[in-house]
């Protein structure tokens, strides 16, 4: 949902500020201030640019609370400049009007959509642990994408995750292996979903283990393929199921997502993952046979 409302408000910027660059004349007119060359001229124009700078912080997906800021900073200055012109008898008064509620109530919301931002980023950041790791895969960024956007394909290369179930649209049930056969499970959504580009996920309000994550997907330079970005957010629970979680996550949980990573090359590649002798699965299975062929074996029938 917070993903929405920032490309929402992104679009916004980006068609407001192509309008007030194109059309600076009507722009002044139709807010009521046709009679201040200066206006339609200079001013005009250059709050086209600075909406265009809005909607490139705010479209990418980075940092929003930055760029919502921002924009909460651009309305105050719209509404100085209208209650300026406000003032001025050669203004249309009833336009003037007309657009200073509009601005107000824009202000409004980007005021809710910057303080709701803040709150959530500090609730994440509070007891967190944020990890990122990337790996570069032989595939087209729709290919890549399209493997990762079907959740349930994340545990044949999670080793952590016993199972992912797909329960809605962008929702999902999440299961994942614990230590002393136990499991933990939580529910999430999908928040921001741009094909080819990027998935971004959270966990559910009133979840154990709460985490979000987002991948990326980039043409990788010199056209080797693509680059995949995963940046992961978990916040373990205090208590037993704090200690469960924390073992889950493992004590390098940036060498654990390499490790995902890793595995998620092979699969898309390959079609599995490869087990040597040096993986914990293959001195697993290469014990298993050594122990199989030192068991005496029953005596043949003459």
């Amino acid at each position: 949902m917070a993903g929405r409302l920032h490309r929402g408000l992104g679009i916004v910027s980006a068609g407001l500020g192509l309008a007030e660059i194109i059309a600076p004349k009507q722009i002044s007119r139709l807010c009521g201030v046709r009679r201040h060359p200066i206006a339609s001229r200079v001013v005009v124009p250059l709050l086209g640019v600075r909406e265009l700078g809005h909607a490139a912080g705010l479209l990418p997906g980075r940092q929003p609370s930055l760029w919502i800021w921002t924009r909460v900073v651009g309305d105050a200055m719209d509404l100085s400049l209208l209650g300026r012109a406000l003032a001025d008898r050669r203004s249309d008064r009833s336009r003037l009007a007309a657009a200073t509620g509009a601005v107000a109530a824009i202000t409004a919301v980007d005021v809710l959509a910057a303080i709701g931002t803040t709150r959530a980023r500090s609730r994440s950041r509070r007891g967190s642990m944020r990890v990122e790791a990337s790996v570069t895969v032989t595939r087209a960024p729709e290919e890549a994408y399209r493997f990762w956007h079907d959740l349930e394909n994340l545990p044949r290369f999670m080793d952590h995750l016993e199972s992912v179930q797909m329960t809605g649209r962008g929702s999902s049930h999440w299961i994942a292996k614990a230590p002393g056969g136990r499991r933990v499970e939580w529910d999430a959504e999908v928040i921001e979903d741009r094909p080819a580009q990027l998935i971004a996920w959270h966990t559910v309000d009133g979840a154990e283990v709460k985490n979000s994550g987002t991948v990326r997907f980039a043409a990788a330079p010199g056209g080797r393929g693509t680059e995949v970005r995963v940046e992961l957010d978990f916040s373990p629970p205090g208590g037993r199921v704090g200690a469960t979680v924390a073992k889950l996550f493992g004590e390098h949980p940036y060498q654990q997502i390499r490790d995902d990573l890793r595995r998620f090359k092979q699969v898309i590649e390959t079609g599995e993952v490869t087990r040597s002798d040096g993986s914990p699965d293959g001195l697993r299975a290469r014990r298993q046979v050594m122990q199989h062929a030192a068991a005496p074996q029953p005596a043949a029938r003459r």
